[in-house]
C-alpha cells in the first residue's frame, strides 16, 4: 500500500447524484414564480393517438371527457450542445476537506455539484452534455451526448475526482483551453469553473485561450469560484499563521492582520481587470462564492440557454 496515497484520498461526497437532486429538485421548486417556470418544451397541440404508440404523452383528462384517445404534441426545441471544463488544480481543492456534504465543500466539490445538477436540468430539456477536466495534464475529456449512461459514466468520473486530493499539481489553464477549443467541432454553450489563479506574466496567454473557446460561435461562461471568506475578505484571526502554496509547496509566515489591506486592493484590482476583459471579450463572467447556494449556477444555464440561437 502506498501510504502518501491513502492519505491523499478523499471520501468525496456519499452520493453526487442523490445531492444533484434535491438541489435541483428545491430549485425547480421555487420557480413557480419565475419567468422561468415554462422552461420545458411547451405543449402545441392534440392529435390522435393511434395503437402502437407510446400511451407516455396520452391526455387522460382530455379521454374523460371525449372517450377518445389523444396524445399531446409538444413543440421540437433545438437541442443545445453544453460542455462543462472544471480546473483540478490543487488551488481548487481549497480547503482541504476529508469529506463533504451540502453543508460544507471545497471548490472542486462545490464545482462538481454544480455541474451534476447542470445535467440534471440539461435531461429534462433533452439537451447533450460533454465534460473535460485538467490539472498539470488534460485529466478527462467526454464529448456530447445526452443518453443515461452518458450521464452515469459523468457522474462516476466527477465522483473519483473528488475523492483524490492533488499534491502540488500547478496548471497551465491556458494550454488546456486550446487543446478543448479545438475537440469542440460543432456550436456549444461552454462552461468553465476555475478560481482564475494563475502567475501575472500567464494572463495574456489565458485570454487568448479562452477567446479561442469563443470560436465556432460559441458561448462561453465563466464561472469565477472561490471561497469569499477567505481568499477575498481574507478574514483571519490574529494569530501567526503559516501560508502554504498548495501548488509550489511554498510556506510563507505571517500575521494576515499585516498585509490583509494591501492583499484585499490587489485582489479588487485583479476581479476588476478580469471581468472587464470578460466583457471586452463577450465572455460572461459569473463570480461564484462557494458558500452561496447553486441558484447562481442553474440560472445562468436557462437564461443562456433562452438567449442560444
Amino acid at each position: 500500500m502506498k501510504l502518501q496515497e491513502e492519505i491523499n484520498k478523499s471520501e468525496g461526497f456519499g452520493n453526487l447524484d442523490h445531492l444533484a437532486n434535491q438541489i435541483v429538485e428545491g430549485f425547480i421548486s421555487g420557480m413557480h414564480k419565475s419567468p422561468f417556470h415554462g422552461f420545458s418544451a411547451e405543449f402545441a397541440e392534440h392529435k390522435i393517438y393511434n395503437s402502437g404508440e407510446s400511451t407516455k404523452h396520452i391526455d387522460w383528462k382530455l379521454y374523460a371527457k371525449t372517450d377518445k384517445l389523444y396524445t399531446k404534441r409538444y413543440e421540437e426545441e433545438t437541442n443545445l450542445r453544453c460542455h462543462v471544463i472544471i480546473d483540478n488544480s490543487s488551488s481548487m481543492h481549497y480547503p482541504r476537506l476529508k469529506t463533504q456534504s451540502l453543508k460544507e465543500y471545497n471548490k472542486i466539490g462545490f464545482s462538481a455539484l454544480a455541474t451534476v445538477s447542470l445535467m440534471k436540468l440539461l435531461k429534462k430539456q433533452r439537451d447533450a452534455m460533454g465534460l473535460s477536466l485538467y490539472s498539470e495534464d488534460y485529466d478527462y475529456y467526454l464529448p456530447e451526448k445526452g443518453s443515461e449512461r452518458h450521464f452515469q459514466l459523468l457522474v462516476h468520473q466527477l465522483e473519483e475526482t473528488l475523492k483524490k486530493i492533488p499534491q502540488q499539481r500547478k496548471t497551465e489553464t491556458y494550454t488546456y483551453l486550446h487543446q478543448i477549443a479545438e475537440k469542440l467541432k460543432r456550436r456549444s454553450l461552454v462552461f468553465l469553473f476555475t478560481d482564475m489563479f494563475q502567475a501575472e506574466e500567464e494572463e495574456q496567454r489565458l485570454f487568448e485561450a479562452l477567446r479561442h473557446l469563443k470560436y465556432n460561435k460559441h458561448e462561453l461562461v465563466l464561472f469565477h469560484t472561490f471561497d469569499k471568506e477567505k481568499e477575498i475578505d481574507f478574514e483571519f484571526d490574529e494569530t501567526p499563521k503559516r501560508f502554504t502554496d498548495v501548488e509550489t509547496g511554498e510556506v510563507i509566515p505571517l500575521y494576515a492582520e499585516n498585509v490583509k489591506e494591501a492583499y484585499q486592493k490587489e485582489l479588487k484590482e485583479y476581479v476588476k481587470h478580469l471581468s472587464q476583459m470578460c466583457l471586452q471579450y463577450r465572455i460572461k463572467y459569473v463570480p461564484v462564492d462557494i458558500k452561496e447556494n447553486f441558484d447562481k449556477i442553474l440560472t445562468t444555464y436557462l437564461v443562456e440557454r433562452q438567449k442560444f440561437k
